[in-house]
């Protein structure tokens, strides 16, 4: 069956931050007046953990900052600091298209649906999708964590074709992490891609196709010959 839908994760997928996140971190560190405990992996690791729906990205942040704090041995109140710092440096209008995204949305609109399923809290989502008119391009968007379990359950992605009016062999998940977004899409029954994808990584599980950039989306490599 012909692919009619295609599904985007948003962040290190479709667009990044300007400002560096490990700068952001250094800063809060800075601001507190102590020196670093944990790094940016170290947070991108524990994130998900604290995915509440109902509670903003700041009050995620700060209970994701307060157990790494508690786990280093400090307390939960020198963490919860650090993420005030963080919320305060971090301005999330400020994101750029990855290579290729931008043009990828604007060639597929009218010819593919189009969604987006993001793990994230929705204003900090909604500010990013602002900032570069994303939301024109898409039919829904899914904040899983919130409005579902967080990816990589199959929820977000079952929700997002619901919505839709899709079936999963008519779709596609575009997404760059090999933990959230390709075993969550397998799990639904869509077709995975990854991208951008790390050349050094072997992946597992295996997505159905792995590119390094978005931009070899536009030959359509999934249309049979």
């Amino acid at each position: 069956m012909a692919i009619d839908t295609l599904l985007f994760d948003l962040d290190d997928t479709l667009l990044e931050y300007e400002q560096r996140s490990e700068d952001v971190l250094a800063a809060s560190f800075d601001s507190v007046g102590i020196d670093p405990f944990f790094d940016i992996p170290e947070y991108h690791d524990r994130y998900d953990e604290f995915l509440q729906a109902g509670l903003g990205v700041d009050e995620q942040r700060a209970d994701c900052f307060a157990a790494i704090a508690r786990d280093e041995g400090y307390d939960e109140e020198t963490g919860r600091a650090v993420a005030t710092a963080f919320a305060d440096v971090r301005d999330h209008s400020r994101v750029r298209y990855l290579p290729g995204a931008s043009e990828t949305l604007e060639a597929f609109t009218g010819e593919y649906t189009l969604g987006i399923v993001t793990n994230g809290a929705p204003e900090m989502q909604r500010a990013k999708m602002a900032a570069l008119g994303i939301e024109r391009y898409v039919e829904t968007v899914v904040f899983a964590g919130h409005d579902t379990p967080a990816k990589p359950n199959p929820e977000p992605f079952e929700h997002a074709l619901s919505e839709l009016d899709t079936a999963p062999e008519r779709a596609l998940h575009v997404g760059n992490s090999l933990d959230t977004d390709v075993p969550g899409a397998k799990a639904a029954g869509l077709g995975a891609v990854w991208a951008p994808a790390d050349p050094n990584v072997t992946p597992e599980p295996v997505p159905d196709f792995a590119f390094e950039s978005l931009c070899p989306l536009a030959e359509r490599p999934w249309r049979t010959p």
